[in-house]
């Protein structure tokens, strides 16, 4: 195919090119070109491929196609902000074709979900509990499902999503098309691709450890508690958007208290948050209203936002695998962009791993001239809990390690 024919000889019918035409989308990536032709043509794909590469329409496009036809379809998706997004692409390209796509994902009103789910929509989108919720409510029918996606696979898996697919999967029709994409190919997919697909055409962008072609690295060696320092000295040299990874929940809630108390508008992305909190820190990131966000690993596959000109990891992943996956939210789409990870001196062997998985190895630079270290005002890293009173005749149990005299607690005090 050449550069100029663009999604006119995928196979697509007129009504959805005409639509994709005035959304902007002139030259399909290789994911695209090489998966769109199969799928329309019915057949089960397994798509390889990292994350940014434009897989949403990879199998959107087809999904829409045959729902235009009358074949249902179901998208399975590990996190509420992946649901969301996809959501939004279908509906920007099915919208305009009357088709109805019904988005279902925990923490949000069911009631309004069995409402729109009794319209009969033409597509299903939703993460594996949220779905499962329904199943066992008796509110939603998969009985006539003509077209199955699992998008991020690997991630489902990660998540311990395996036995809510294995029950999403014994209700769906066995006559129907599935669709199985994922950034890496463990194991456990080619098992799922042998046990739920038929003879399905297998499409590999770029091998396991393929990063973004025009993202720049680096890499400090600092010290735990230098880290907040240094991260306020980059802050002050990157004026656009940033986003700082986390490893816990806990440390992002710190980190960005820390960023806020520099007078720079942050927020934060976990599990911890509210579905709203979620949003509102996604759709605030994507609008300018937070120039920072910090998140877990919850965000590494979880966002499509243009334009960031920075990934911080502050902690390093647990797995070199989400290397790839954290730093691939910036030079999106053949744009540049840049990733600095912070390294304790005795992660070397974590950065070693990291560079064996890209086949690279990471500049190195030394952190100068940190800002003065700033008074410590930031939440605990460990949710505290209230302290247990007891009776005044109650006494502590000695422990045989202790060393010490058993203890009498105070006196229980009512509340009044």
């Amino acid at each position: 195919m050449t550069s100029e024919s663009g999604f006119y000889n995928l196979g697509i019918a007129p009504r959805i090119l005409e639509v994709i035409d005035k959304l902007g989308f002139k030259i399909p990536t290789p994911i695209q070109e090489r998966s769109i032709p199969a799928a329309i043509e019915g057949k089960d794909l397994v798509g390889i491929a990292q994350t940014g590469t434009g897989k949403t329409l990879a199998f959107g496009i087809p999904m829409l196609q045959a729902a235009l036809s009358n074949k249902r379809g179901l998208v399975v998706l590990p996190t509420r902000e992946l649901a969301f997004q996809v959501h939004e692409a279908f509906r920007k390209i099915g919208g305009p074709m009357q088709l109805r796509i019904v988005n279902i994902v925990g923490g949000e009103s069911i009631r309004q979900q069995i409402f729109e789910l009794r319209k009969n929509p033409h597509i299903i989108i939703g993460t594996p509990g949220r779905i499962i919720d329904h199943l066992e409510h008796k509110t939603i029918s998969l009985s006539s499902i003509g077209v199955l996606v699992l998008d991020e696979a690997d991630r489902m898996l990660d998540m311990g999503f395996a036995p809510q697919l294995k029950k999403i999967l014994t209700v769906l029709p066995s006559e129907r098309q599935t669709m199985l994409f994922s950034a890496t190919m463990p194991e456990a997919i080619v098992s799922m691709a042998r046990s739920y697909m038929k003879l399905p055409v297998r499409v590999e962008i770029a091998p396991p450890g393929t990063m973004a072609a025009k993202v720049t690295q680096e890499l400090f060696f600092v010290q735990k508690l230098d880290k907040p320092r240094l991260l306020e000295k980059l802050l002050g040299e990157y004026r656009g958007s940033v986003l700082v990874f986390s490893r816990t929940k806990y440390g992002a809630r710190r980190i960005n208290h820390g960023i806020r108390a520099l007078g720079i508008s942050s927020a934060e992305l976990h599990s911890d948050r509210s579905l709203f909190q979620r949003k509102d820190a996604l759709e605030g990131f994507k609008n300018g209203k937070y120039r920072v966000l910090v998140a877990t690993d919850i965000a590494a596959r979880g966002i499509d936002v243009k334009g960031i000109e920075l990934v911080l990891n502050y902690d390093l992943p647990q797995s070199s695998d989400d290397y790839i996956h954290r730093i691939g939210r910036t030079a999106r789409s053949g744009a540049t962009g840049h990733a600095i990870s912070f390294a304790t001196p005795d992660q070397k062997r974590d950065v070693r791993d990291i560079e064996r998985l890209i086949h690279s190895v990471l500049p190195l630079s030394v952190a100068s001239e940190l800002p003065p270290a700033r008074a410590n005002t930031a939440p605990r890293e460990e949710p505290s809990f209230p302290r247990r009173r007891y009776p005044s005749s109650f006494k502590r149990r000695e422990s045989p390690h202790s060393g010490r005299p058993p203890q009498r607690f105070s006196r229980y005090r009512s509340r009044r």
